[in-house]
């Protein structure tokens, strides 16, 4: 089982493929097993690593367990992994919190990144409306109460809410109920209220935006937000929902195969 310990916290990896480098950060309550999809689909022409983020899967705060973390030390985790393992820069793709990983290490450490490719994701989590700062508190009270589990329970439905897909809703109920409560919980706080939005103008790298056309934040959010970029395209995908990766790999590898492979290095964009 591949672990670096690094700022104080013991982070599992795997790694998969030769090529050039593509690191996925998955979202909130997940790890590197959601990323099935993509390893399959890229390993064949990349070095594929995927991060279980601290607290998170496999990985673990060696001092602090149950938190408090920060995006900022989630992005300074990435960092040392790509350093540890000479695969900077790489293209990153993250889903949601992984999503905004990438964000905060390509302002933090612009040099270790060659491209983004952010999945139903964006560059702050700040409630914008009275509905927006319900939705957070709701979401807070649920995971206090009831856990990871309980969050599993509520949001399955919302994510999976086809009849076909029960078993995808099975498989996230129990993957959810393994979180560690504390440090579930540790990870939430550390993206509520998190922004990087003043600084992406400065992100040269270039950047495909992924939007499920049912995902929670709308399409034209994510729009106002990419024309602030240098470097930024914004592809929606219909009858999606929030966990794209899992929900429609057939939908979002394609658009992932066709971005990498528009940037590798010496390739024109």
């Amino acid at each position: 089982m591949p672990t670096l310990r690094a700022n104080d916290a013991e982070l599992y990896y795997e790694e998969t493929g030769t090529g050039e480098p593509v690191l996925l950060l998955h979202g909130l309550g997940s790890s590197t097993l959601d990323w099935a999809p993509q390893i399959e689909a890229l390993r064949g022409s990349y070095r594929v690593i995927a991060l279980d983020v601290r607290g998170s899967g496999r990985s673990r705060d060696l001092l602090k367990p149950g938190g408090p973390f920060s995006v900022a030390q989630f992005a300074a985790d990435t960092a040392a992994l790509l350093d540890h393992l000479g695969a900077a820069p790489a293209h990153l793709v993250g889903l949601s919190m992984g999503g905004m990983i990438a964000f905060q290490l390509a302002v933090d450490s612009p040099k270790m990144v060659r491209t983004l490719t952010i999945v139903n994701s964006g560059p702050a989590l700040v409630p914008r409306t009275p509905d927006e700062l319900r939705a957070f508190r709701l979401r807070r009270l649920i995971s206090r109460v009831f856990g990871p589990k309980g969050m599993g329970r509520m949001l399955a439905k919302r994510l999976f809410p086809k009849p076909e897909q029960e078993e995808k809703r099975k498989v996230f109920r129990e993957r959810m109920a393994k979180n560690d409560r504390r440090a579930y919980i540790a990870s939430q706080e550390a993206i509520f209220g998190w922004s990087v939005l003043d600084r992406i103008g400065a992100i040269e790298a270039p950047t495909l935006v992924v939007a499920s056309d049912q995902d929670y934040v709308p399409v034209a959010v994510k729009e106002s937000w990419a024309r602030l970029m240098k470097n930024a395209q914004v592809k929606v995908v219909a009858d999606a929902h929030h966990a794209l990766p899992i929900e429609a790999p057939e939908k979002l590898n394609p658009l992932l195969v066709e971005f990498l492979g528009r940037h590798r290095a010496g390739v024109g964009a």
